[in-house]
Protein backbone atom coordinates (compact mmCIF):
# COMPACT_ATOMS: atom_id res chain seq x y z
CA UNK A 1 0.00 0.00 0.00
CA UNK A 2 1.46 3.63 -0.92
CA UNK A 3 2.56 5.34 2.05
CA UNK A 4 0.99 8.53 1.53
CA UNK A 5 -2.55 5.79 2.31
CA UNK A 6 -3.59 5.43 6.04
CA UNK A 7 -6.13 2.27 7.00
CA UNK A 8 -8.44 2.34 10.05
CA UNK A 9 -10.47 -0.02 11.26
CA UNK A 10 -13.90 1.04 12.96
CA UNK A 11 -16.19 -1.08 14.96
CA UNK A 12 -19.24 1.01 13.94
CA UNK A 13 -20.48 2.08 10.90
CA UNK A 14 -21.23 5.32 12.91
CA UNK A 15 -17.90 6.38 13.04
CA UNK A 16 -17.50 7.29 9.37
CA UNK A 17 -20.11 10.47 8.75
CA UNK A 18 -22.67 9.46 6.48
CA UNK A 19 -22.11 11.66 3.73
CA UNK A 20 -18.50 10.91 3.68
CA UNK A 21 -19.63 6.87 3.11
CA UNK A 22 -21.99 7.47 0.45
CA UNK A 23 -19.22 9.85 -1.08
CA UNK A 24 -16.82 7.07 -1.08
CA UNK A 25 -19.25 4.75 -1.77
CA UNK A 26 -21.04 6.44 -4.93
CA UNK A 27 -25.29 6.06 -4.87
CA UNK A 28 -25.64 3.15 -7.89
CA UNK A 29 -25.89 0.56 -4.89
CA UNK A 30 -28.35 1.01 -1.89
CA UNK A 31 -26.95 -2.01 -0.12
CA UNK A 32 -23.50 -0.09 0.39
CA UNK A 33 -25.01 2.85 1.22
CA UNK A 34 -24.61 4.00 4.88
CA UNK A 35 -28.14 3.87 5.35
CA UNK A 36 -28.60 0.27 4.64
CA UNK A 37 -25.30 -0.54 6.38
CA UNK A 38 -26.58 1.71 9.88
CA UNK A 39 -29.89 -0.12 9.82
CA UNK A 40 -28.61 -3.39 10.10
CA UNK A 41 -26.22 -2.19 12.82
CA UNK A 42 -28.67 -0.25 14.56
CA UNK A 43 -31.38 -3.34 14.84
CA UNK A 44 -28.39 -5.83 15.88
CA UNK A 45 -29.04 -7.43 12.77
CA UNK A 46 -25.23 -7.30 12.52
CA UNK A 47 -23.19 -6.74 15.51
CA UNK A 48 -20.75 -9.22 18.50
CA UNK A 49 -23.85 -11.22 19.67
CA UNK A 50 -25.14 -11.59 15.75
CA UNK A 51 -22.12 -13.11 15.14
CA UNK A 52 -20.95 -10.40 12.84
CA UNK A 53 -18.40 -8.12 14.36
CA UNK A 54 -18.22 -4.81 12.56
CA UNK A 55 -14.56 -4.69 11.63
CA UNK A 56 -15.15 -1.65 8.50
CA UNK A 57 -12.32 -0.53 6.92
CA UNK A 58 -11.81 3.35 6.09
CA UNK A 59 -8.71 4.62 3.73
CA UNK A 60 -7.36 7.96 4.24
CA UNK A 61 -5.11 9.79 2.64
CA UNK A 62 -3.79 13.07 3.57
CA UNK A 63 -6.63 13.22 6.35
CA UNK A 64 -9.48 12.56 4.39
CA UNK A 65 -11.34 9.72 4.12
CA UNK A 66 -11.32 8.51 0.18
CA UNK A 67 -12.48 4.58 0.77
CA UNK A 68 -14.37 2.63 2.97
CA UNK A 69 -15.28 -1.47 2.48
CA UNK A 70 -17.89 -2.77 4.64
CA UNK A 71 -15.99 -5.78 6.97
CA UNK A 72 -17.38 -8.31 9.47
CA UNK A 73 -15.21 -10.64 11.82
CA UNK A 74 -17.64 -13.85 11.58
CA UNK A 75 -17.64 -17.02 13.66
CA UNK A 76 -20.29 -18.54 11.37
CA UNK A 77 -21.37 -18.47 7.65
CA UNK A 78 -25.13 -17.73 7.74
CA UNK A 79 -26.57 -15.22 5.47
CA UNK A 80 -23.77 -15.02 3.49
CA UNK A 81 -25.53 -17.30 -0.05
CA UNK A 82 -21.56 -17.74 -1.77
CA UNK A 83 -21.39 -20.85 0.47
CA UNK A 84 -18.46 -22.24 1.72
CA UNK A 85 -19.65 -24.62 4.24
CA UNK A 86 -17.56 -27.43 2.61
CA UNK A 87 -14.65 -25.20 2.93
CA UNK A 88 -14.81 -25.00 6.60
CA UNK A 89 -15.80 -28.60 6.85
CA UNK A 90 -13.11 -30.04 4.91
CA UNK A 91 -10.31 -27.55 7.08
CA UNK A 92 -11.36 -28.11 10.40
CA UNK A 93 -11.22 -31.99 9.21
CA UNK A 94 -7.83 -31.54 8.29
CA UNK A 95 -6.89 -30.44 11.80
CA UNK A 96 -7.46 -26.71 10.81
CA UNK A 97 -9.25 -23.61 12.53
CA UNK A 98 -11.65 -22.07 9.79
CA UNK A 99 -13.65 -19.41 11.95
CA UNK A 100 -13.41 -16.77 12.86
CA UNK A 101 -13.27 -15.50 9.05
CA UNK A 102 -13.27 -12.06 7.21
CA UNK A 103 -16.26 -11.84 5.31
CA UNK A 104 -16.44 -8.17 3.07
CA UNK A 105 -20.53 -7.87 2.33
CA UNK A 106 -23.49 -6.18 2.21
CA UNK A 107 -24.62 -8.31 4.73
CA UNK A 108 -28.32 -10.86 4.24
CA UNK A 109 -28.44 -9.61 0.69
CA UNK A 110 -27.00 -12.19 -2.25
CA UNK A 111 -27.06 -8.82 -4.77
CA UNK A 112 -23.66 -7.58 -6.76
CA UNK A 113 -22.81 -4.20 -6.12
CA UNK A 114 -19.18 -2.18 -5.11
CA UNK A 115 -17.19 -3.64 -2.24
CA UNK A 116 -14.12 -1.66 -2.38
CA UNK A 117 -15.56 1.84 -1.72
CA UNK A 118 -13.11 4.17 -3.50
CA UNK A 119 -12.87 6.14 -7.01
CA UNK A 120 -9.52 5.01 -8.49
CA UNK A 121 -8.68 1.77 -8.84
CA UNK A 122 -5.25 2.78 -6.82
CA UNK A 123 -7.49 3.29 -3.91
CA UNK A 124 -9.32 -0.04 -4.30
CA UNK A 125 -5.96 -1.59 -4.98
CA UNK A 126 -4.79 -0.35 -1.32
CA UNK A 127 -7.94 -1.34 0.61
CA UNK A 128 -7.58 -4.77 -1.02
CA UNK A 129 -4.11 -4.54 0.42
CA UNK A 130 -4.72 -3.93 3.77
CA UNK A 131 -7.72 -6.18 3.90
CA UNK A 132 -5.62 -9.14 3.10
CA UNK A 133 -2.57 -7.71 5.73
CA UNK A 134 -5.72 -7.44 8.69
CA UNK A 135 -6.32 -11.18 7.85
CA UNK A 136 -2.61 -11.57 8.46
CA UNK A 137 -2.46 -10.18 11.99
CA UNK A 138 -5.97 -11.04 13.09
CA UNK A 139 -4.63 -14.83 11.86
CA UNK A 140 -7.75 -15.95 10.64
CA UNK A 141 -8.04 -18.39 8.14
CA UNK A 142 -9.42 -16.88 5.31
CA UNK A 143 -11.20 -13.68 3.78
CA UNK A 144 -13.55 -13.43 1.31
CA UNK A 145 -15.25 -10.70 -0.89
CA UNK A 146 -18.76 -11.72 -2.06
CA UNK A 147 -21.06 -10.49 -5.11
CA UNK A 148 -18.88 -7.73 -6.12
CA UNK A 149 -18.36 -6.16 -9.37
CA UNK A 150 -16.90 -7.71 -12.31
CA UNK A 151 -14.11 -5.10 -11.91
CA UNK A 152 -13.14 -5.55 -8.84
CA UNK A 153 -12.79 -8.97 -9.58
CA UNK A 154 -10.35 -8.97 -11.81
CA UNK A 155 -8.76 -6.35 -9.77
CA UNK A 156 -8.64 -8.94 -6.62
CA UNK A 157 -7.08 -11.19 -8.71
CA UNK A 158 -4.49 -9.01 -9.65
CA UNK A 159 -4.18 -8.68 -5.90
CA UNK A 160 -3.78 -12.32 -5.15
CA UNK A 161 -7.10 -13.14 -4.12
CA UNK A 162 -8.63 -16.43 -5.69
CA UNK A 163 -11.75 -15.25 -8.20
CA UNK A 164 -15.14 -17.42 -7.92
CA UNK A 165 -17.84 -17.51 -10.25
CA UNK A 166 -21.69 -18.03 -9.10
CA UNK A 167 -24.47 -17.21 -11.34
CA UNK A 168 -27.89 -15.76 -10.82
CA UNK A 169 -31.11 -14.99 -13.05
CA UNK A 170 -31.64 -11.01 -14.32
CA UNK A 171 -33.71 -9.79 -16.25
CA UNK A 172 -32.76 -7.22 -18.95
CA UNK A 173 -34.59 -3.83 -19.87
CA UNK A 174 -33.88 -3.80 -23.88
CA UNK A 175 -35.46 -0.52 -23.96
CA UNK A 176 -38.75 -1.95 -24.07
CA UNK A 177 -41.87 0.62 -23.60
CA UNK A 178 -44.41 -1.88 -22.31
CA UNK A 179 -44.61 -5.32 -21.06
CA UNK A 180 -46.48 -6.31 -23.69
CA UNK A 181 -43.24 -5.18 -26.09
CA UNK A 182 -41.08 -7.73 -23.62
CA UNK A 183 -43.76 -10.21 -24.49
CA UNK A 184 -43.77 -9.57 -28.21
CA UNK A 185 -39.73 -10.42 -28.05
CA UNK A 186 -40.98 -13.77 -26.38
CA UNK A 187 -41.45 -17.06 -28.26
CA UNK A 188 -45.30 -17.48 -29.00
CA UNK A 189 -45.98 -20.46 -26.36
CA UNK A 190 -43.79 -19.01 -23.88
CA UNK A 191 -45.48 -15.62 -24.15
CA UNK A 192 -49.17 -17.15 -23.78
CA UNK A 193 -47.82 -18.53 -20.46
CA UNK A 194 -46.92 -15.53 -18.97
CA UNK A 195 -50.14 -14.38 -20.32
CA UNK A 196 -52.22 -17.19 -18.61
CA UNK A 197 -49.86 -16.97 -15.25
CA UNK A 198 -50.52 -12.96 -15.41
CA UNK A 199 -54.21 -14.06 -15.30
CA UNK A 200 -54.29 -17.04 -12.99
CA UNK A 201 -52.28 -14.25 -9.91
CA UNK A 202 -54.87 -11.40 -10.62
CA UNK A 203 -58.18 -13.88 -10.69
CA UNK A 204 -57.33 -14.70 -7.03
CA UNK A 205 -59.51 -12.00 -5.84
CA UNK A 206 -55.75 -10.42 -4.51
CA UNK A 207 -55.81 -6.34 -5.04
CA UNK A 208 -52.05 -5.44 -5.78
CA UNK A 209 -50.29 -2.24 -5.48
CA UNK A 210 -46.67 -0.76 -6.14
CA UNK A 211 -46.15 1.69 -3.12
CA UNK A 212 -43.14 3.73 -2.63
CA UNK A 213 -41.62 6.75 -0.34
CA UNK A 214 -44.37 7.64 1.90
CA UNK A 215 -46.80 5.54 0.54
CA UNK A 216 -45.25 2.95 2.52
CA UNK A 217 -46.69 3.24 5.99
CA UNK A 218 -45.89 0.97 9.48
CA UNK A 219 -48.97 -0.65 8.79
CA UNK A 220 -47.34 -2.31 5.81
CA UNK A 221 -43.98 -2.52 7.21
CA UNK A 222 -46.34 -4.71 9.95
CA UNK A 223 -47.83 -6.34 7.45
CA UNK A 224 -44.31 -7.24 5.54
CA UNK A 225 -42.83 -8.48 8.20
CA UNK A 226 -45.16 -10.97 9.17
CA UNK A 227 -44.93 -12.56 5.69
CA UNK A 228 -41.36 -12.67 6.16
CA UNK A 229 -41.41 -14.56 9.11
CA UNK A 230 -43.65 -17.12 7.76
CA UNK A 231 -41.29 -17.41 4.66
CA UNK A 232 -38.12 -17.47 6.90
CA UNK A 233 -39.80 -20.09 9.08
CA UNK A 234 -41.23 -22.34 6.44
CA UNK A 235 -38.00 -22.04 3.83
CA UNK A 236 -35.01 -21.58 6.40
CA UNK A 237 -36.17 -22.00 9.95
CA UNK A 238 -34.08 -18.79 10.66
CA UNK A 239 -34.86 -14.97 10.17
CA UNK A 240 -32.09 -12.74 10.10
CA UNK A 241 -33.92 -9.30 9.91
CA UNK A 242 -36.40 -8.21 12.52
CA UNK A 243 -38.28 -5.76 12.91
CA UNK A 244 -36.69 -2.44 13.87
CA UNK A 245 -34.39 -3.05 10.76
CA UNK A 246 -37.55 -2.92 8.43
CA UNK A 247 -38.66 0.36 10.41
CA UNK A 248 -35.21 1.87 10.29
CA UNK A 249 -35.42 0.53 6.05
CA UNK A 250 -38.50 2.56 6.26
CA UNK A 251 -36.84 6.02 7.85
CA UNK A 252 -34.01 6.21 5.97
CA UNK A 253 -34.15 4.40 2.56
CA UNK A 254 -37.68 5.81 1.76
CA UNK A 255 -36.46 6.76 -1.38
CA UNK A 256 -35.09 3.44 -2.55
CA UNK A 257 -38.12 0.97 -1.31
CA UNK A 258 -40.27 -0.34 -3.84
CA UNK A 259 -43.01 -2.31 -2.12
CA UNK A 260 -45.21 -4.66 -4.07
CA UNK A 261 -48.39 -5.15 -1.67
CA UNK A 262 -51.04 -7.75 -1.91
CA UNK A 263 -54.82 -6.91 0.12
CA UNK A 264 -57.36 -9.57 0.07
CA UNK A 265 -61.11 -7.68 1.59
CA UNK A 266 -58.79 -4.95 3.05
CA UNK A 267 -56.09 -6.64 3.95
CA UNK A 268 -52.30 -6.98 3.20
CA UNK A 269 -51.73 -10.77 2.42
CA UNK A 270 -48.78 -10.91 0.44
CA UNK A 271 -45.58 -8.92 -0.71
CA UNK A 272 -42.67 -8.42 -2.04
CA UNK A 273 -39.44 -6.07 -0.74
CA UNK A 274 -37.48 -4.70 -3.83
CA UNK A 275 -35.01 -1.46 -3.31
CA UNK A 276 -34.28 1.06 -6.40
CA UNK A 277 -30.72 1.26 -7.21
CA UNK A 278 -29.41 3.60 -10.01
CA UNK A 279 -30.20 1.71 -12.91
CA UNK A 280 -30.92 -1.34 -11.16
CA UNK A 281 -34.26 -3.11 -9.58
CA UNK A 282 -33.16 -5.65 -6.70
CA UNK A 283 -35.88 -8.05 -5.52
CA UNK A 284 -34.57 -8.87 -1.62
CA UNK A 285 -37.44 -10.64 0.17
CA UNK A 286 -40.95 -12.39 -0.69
CA UNK A 287 -43.85 -13.47 1.87
CA UNK A 288 -47.44 -14.61 2.22
CA UNK A 289 -50.12 -15.68 4.19
CA UNK A 290 -52.27 -17.22 1.57
CA UNK A 291 -51.28 -19.52 -1.50
CA UNK A 292 -52.89 -18.99 -4.75
CA UNK A 293 -51.32 -20.08 -7.73
CA UNK A 294 -48.74 -17.67 -9.81
CA UNK A 295 -48.83 -14.28 -6.76
CA UNK A 296 -45.44 -15.27 -6.50
CA UNK A 297 -44.20 -15.06 -10.06
CA UNK A 298 -46.68 -11.57 -9.96
CA UNK A 299 -45.19 -9.76 -7.35
CA UNK A 300 -41.79 -11.06 -7.22
CA UNK A 301 -40.91 -10.97 -11.72
CA UNK A 302 -43.44 -9.56 -13.52
CA UNK A 303 -44.10 -6.65 -11.25
CA UNK A 304 -40.76 -6.04 -11.06
CA UNK A 305 -40.56 -5.99 -14.74
CA UNK A 306 -43.66 -3.78 -15.06
CA UNK A 307 -41.52 -1.21 -12.56
CA UNK A 308 -38.38 -1.48 -14.59
CA UNK A 309 -39.92 -0.79 -17.90
CA UNK A 310 -41.91 2.12 -16.67
CA UNK A 311 -38.91 4.32 -14.65
CA UNK A 312 -36.33 2.54 -17.68
CA UNK A 313 -34.22 0.69 -15.15
CA UNK A 314 -31.64 -1.37 -17.11
CA UNK A 315 -31.92 -4.66 -15.11
CA UNK A 316 -34.28 -6.62 -12.59
CA UNK A 317 -32.14 -9.03 -9.96
CA UNK A 318 -34.43 -10.86 -8.37
CA UNK A 319 -32.19 -12.62 -5.79
CA UNK A 320 -30.95 -16.04 -5.30
CA UNK A 321 -31.48 -19.28 -7.10
CA UNK A 322 -34.90 -20.15 -9.28
CA UNK A 323 -33.93 -21.95 -12.32
CA UNK A 324 -37.77 -21.04 -13.19
CA UNK A 325 -36.51 -17.66 -13.46
CA UNK A 326 -35.39 -18.40 -17.03
CA UNK A 327 -38.45 -18.99 -19.01
CA UNK A 328 -40.33 -15.72 -17.50
CA UNK A 329 -37.29 -13.92 -19.19
CA UNK A 330 -34.44 -13.70 -16.54
CA UNK A 331 -31.58 -14.89 -17.89
CA UNK A 332 -28.56 -16.30 -16.02
CA UNK A 333 -25.83 -13.79 -15.35
CA UNK A 334 -22.72 -14.41 -13.43
CA UNK A 335 -21.60 -13.06 -10.54
CA UNK A 336 -18.13 -12.61 -8.67
CA UNK A 337 -16.61 -12.95 -5.37
CA UNK A 338 -13.00 -13.16 -4.30
CA UNK A 339 -10.95 -15.25 -1.57
CA UNK A 340 -7.73 -14.91 0.60
CA UNK A 341 -6.69 -18.35 2.03
CA UNK A 342 -4.45 -18.19 4.76
CA UNK A 343 -2.82 -21.79 4.55
CA UNK A 344 -0.77 -22.90 1.42
CA UNK A 345 -2.04 -25.96 1.29
CA UNK A 346 -5.19 -25.28 1.71
CA UNK A 347 -5.58 -22.28 -0.77
CA UNK A 348 -4.36 -24.89 -3.64
CA UNK A 349 -6.75 -27.01 -2.53
CA UNK A 350 -9.65 -24.15 -3.23
CA UNK A 351 -8.01 -23.19 -5.90
CA UNK A 352 -8.22 -26.24 -7.96
CA UNK A 353 -12.27 -26.47 -6.43
CA UNK A 354 -12.36 -23.01 -8.28
CA UNK A 355 -11.07 -23.85 -11.17
CA UNK A 356 -13.39 -26.58 -11.59
CA UNK A 357 -16.44 -25.34 -10.52
CA UNK A 358 -16.14 -21.91 -12.65
CA UNK A 359 -15.69 -23.87 -15.73
CA UNK A 360 -19.01 -25.70 -15.40
CA UNK A 361 -20.62 -22.39 -14.10
CA UNK A 362 -19.18 -20.76 -17.62
CA UNK A 363 -21.02 -23.90 -19.45
CA UNK A 364 -24.56 -23.45 -17.36
CA UNK A 365 -24.79 -20.16 -18.16
CA UNK A 366 -23.95 -20.41 -21.66
CA UNK A 367 -26.90 -23.51 -21.98
CA UNK A 368 -29.16 -21.78 -19.77
CA UNK A 369 -29.37 -18.63 -22.42
CA UNK A 370 -29.82 -20.81 -25.59
CA UNK A 371 -32.80 -21.95 -23.20
CA UNK A 372 -34.68 -19.10 -22.52
CA UNK A 373 -37.64 -17.74 -23.53
CA UNK A 374 -36.74 -15.27 -26.22
CA UNK A 375 -37.68 -15.98 -30.13
CA UNK A 376 -34.72 -17.28 -32.21
CA UNK A 377 -32.86 -15.61 -34.72
CA UNK A 378 -32.80 -17.22 -37.93
CA UNK A 379 -29.57 -17.53 -39.62
CA UNK A 380 -29.01 -15.56 -42.93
Amino acid sequence: MPDDFTLKVVDSIHRVPAGVWDTCAGGDNPFVSHAFLSALEDAGCVGDEAGWAVQHLVLEEAGAVVGCAPLYLKNHSYGEYIFDWAWAQAYEKAGGRYYPKLQCAAPFTPATGPRFLAATDERKLALMAGMSELARRMKVSSLHVTFATEHEHALMQEAGFLGRLSEQYHWKNEGYGSFDDFLNALSSRKRKDIRKEREKATSAGVTIETLTGDQVTARHWDAFFRFYLNTSDRKWGQAYLNREFFALVGERMKDSVVLMMGEEDGHPVCGALNFRGRDTLFGRNWGTVVHYPMLHFELCYYRAIDFAIEHKLSWVEAGAQGEHKVQRGYLPRATYSGHWIADPGFREAVARFLAAESAAIGADIAAGAELGPFKRSLPD
